[in-house]
């Protein structure tokens, strides 16, 4: 295949890259580096069958040739991102998603978004499916994020629906692994460069809250999969692995040998949902996935990762 992904420079984008290219196909990777880096694909720079494009998919796209799918992972995607950018969140959901639907309309292109949990908001069910709608507040500081990946679903099965585009639609659970930004605001980069850093990690609130973590690589086969499967309604792709934050900073401190322990903060009011954990069920039935990293062996991959890269900083 010859596929394009926005937001290649990015977490996740990078790595589905890699995959691609492992697998024998051409990777065209296009992103404006708002959040995203060269250092993630500097890599790639003389690989044969990559080639990149800095452009602002907000923007009209322009692909020469062939396309035979597009992925779509171009966004801010952590809270320090999208408080900082709001607009251009919004407008990255909005209007980046109806120019790279209609590029894969005029190419004939097999379509795959990259939504999120988020879109669950802070869930009243648990754990959450497919089916639920979610409980989402529009105008609170999540909302850009939230209701930009929300649009962005609306639209994508607009266009199966109308247009009879193919179309996929993955909903990401947290996901961690080498590459994230040291400072994105997420907990993983956040307590192990405390860590690393010997300094106490920080709790806010009693730590009760919960997420599930999946590995990278994970992800990126649940996300292969989806493409090449005849399935148009969204599918959750995440570890269903559910650990307190409490629990997950022990962990962290364990794994990296930090005593300093954690200090408890004021709870932040951002909107941070309460619980977070996939039902996978969907993934399991259609496409005959599931995690296959423990979180354990995960961190194991990453904080070697993290170390580098603040030994590089002259951070520890």
């Amino acid at each position: 295949m010859r596929v394009l992904i926005t937001g290649a420079a990015g977490f996740l984008g990078s790595h589905l890259s890699d995959r691609f290219l492992s697998e024998g196909h051409e990777v065209i990777g296009m992103d404006n580096l708002i959040t995203g880096t060269t250092d993630n694909i500097a890599h790639l720079a003389n690989h044969a069958r990559f080639s990149f494009i800095k452009h602002d998919v907000t923007n009209y796209i322009y692909v020469a040739g062939p396309l035979d799918a597009i992925l779509h992972f171009a966004s801010p995607a952590s809270p320090i991102d999208y408080l900082e950018l709001p607009i251009q969140t919004l407008k990255v959901g909005a209007l980046g998603t109806h120019k790279a639907l209609g590029l894969a309309r005029d190419k004939g292109a097999r379509f795959l978004l990259a939504s999120t949990s988020e879109v669950y908001g802070d869930p009243q069910v648990h754990p959450q499916p497919e089916t639920y709608y979610g409980h989402v507040n529009p105008v609170g500081p999540r909302g850009v994020y939230d209701e930009a990946k929300r649009f962005a679903e609306a639209i994508t099965m607009a266009y199966h629906t109308y247009h009879g585009l193919e179309t996929r639609i993955v909903r990401i659970f947290n996901t961690y692994g080498p590459r994230m930004r040291l400072r994105d605001g997420r907990v993983v980069p956040n307590f192990i460069a405390q860590a690393l850093k010997r300094q106490p990690l920080t709790l806010y609130g009693d730590g009760m809250q919960t997420r599930s973590f999946q590995y990278v690589s994970d992800l990126v086969e649940g996300i292969y999969r989806l493409l090449l499967s005849d399935e148009a309604e969204p599918v959750n792709i995440g570890n269903p692995g559910e650990f307190t934050i409490k629990e997950f900073a022990g962990i962290v401190n364990e794994l990296t040998g930090n005593e300093a322990g954690t200090v408890t903060k004021d709870l932040r009011t951002l909107d941070d949902p309460q619980v977070r954990q996939p039902d996978i069920s969907k993934a399991r039935r259609i496409l005959g996935w599931e995690p296959q990293v423990t979180l354990s062996e995960g961190l194991a991959l990453t904080i070697p990762w993290f170390r580098e890269e603040l030994h590089r900083r002259n951070e520890i």
